[in-house]
């Protein structure tokens, strides 16, 4: 998948855990945990304005394109 989510690396550079992220965005668990692997199919923008704020980062630190090509030559 071309979008890579670095929700993961961000919560661990915060040194949050996923139950304080999700209270503070108002977001449930699962849709959290959905979003950190990265099976996502979307998101809003309000939810991700949430999650930056909460770990004081830019869209650009949670989320990263990754060209088909570029992910082939990494495996």
């Amino acid at each position: 998948m071309p979008i890579i989510v670095n929700l993961d690396v961000m919560m661990a550079k915060r040194k949050i855990s996923l139950n304080e992220l999700s209270e503070r965005v108002d977001l449930t668990l699962s849709n959290l945990s959905i979003l950190k692997t990265g099976k996502a199919k979307a998101i809003r923008f309000s939810t991700l304005e949430a999650i930056c704020k909460a770990l004081d980062c830019q869209p650009g630190d949670i989320l990263e394109f990754m060209d088909d090509g570029e992910e082939k030559n990494i495996s």
